[in-house]
């Protein structure tokens, strides 16, 4: 008995916490399969995209890689920090709301409990570029690997480029 009450606590310390940074899952644009398993999913690099839900505009693309086995069978394995980024205008930018330098944009967890990978956006006022960074953290200690990915924001038509420093919050 008191296993399925320890069972139950870490369902409810690993199910997935719901806000504007992850209204929208991401949308999988492919999968590589890197190391061969004969009975059980290969390991795989996955290329996923995703919009900015503050920034109208701006699409980003990542790439994770994805373990197979009988672990990611069962979705119990912690996942590799080694991500890749690439975030692109992709029409004409329209900001929806103000934001802190760091917000986060998207987060997916990357292990049954502890390990969550991160997008999270800034502004380089001063050349009018909006700034990506992603990362991996976990409770007791995160992962120094990143990948960074900027958006220089361009006119797009006859719409003049909007500056993204009047969108900071003070």
């Amino acid at each position: 008995m008191r296993a399925f009450f320890v069972f139950l606590f870490a369902l409810t310390l690993t199910a997935p916490t719901f806000s504007a940074a992850n209204a929208e899952e991401p949308d999988l644009i492919f999968r590589k399969s890197t190391v061969f398993k004969l009975l059980t999913p290969d390991h795989t690099l996955a290329t996923y995209g995703i919009d900015d839900p503050a920034v109208e505009g701006v699409a980003c693309h990542y790439t994770v890689p994805e373990k197979g086995g009988i672990g990611g069978l069962f979705n119990v394995v912690e996942e590799l920090s080694d991500v890749s980024l690439a975030c692109r205008q992709v029409g004409p930018i329209t900001f929806k709301e103000k934001f802190e330098q760091g917000d986060e944009v998207f987060r997916q967890r990357r292990s049954l409990i502890f390990k969550k990978m991160r997008i999270v956006r800034g502004c380089d006022a001063k050349r009018n570029v909006l700034v990506y960074l992603v990362y991996s953290d976990k409770i007791v200690e995160g992962s120094p690997k990143n990948s960074t990915s900027t958006v220089p924001i361009m006119p797009w038509g006859n719409s003049p480029a909007p500056k993204c420093g009047d969108w900071l919050e003070d």
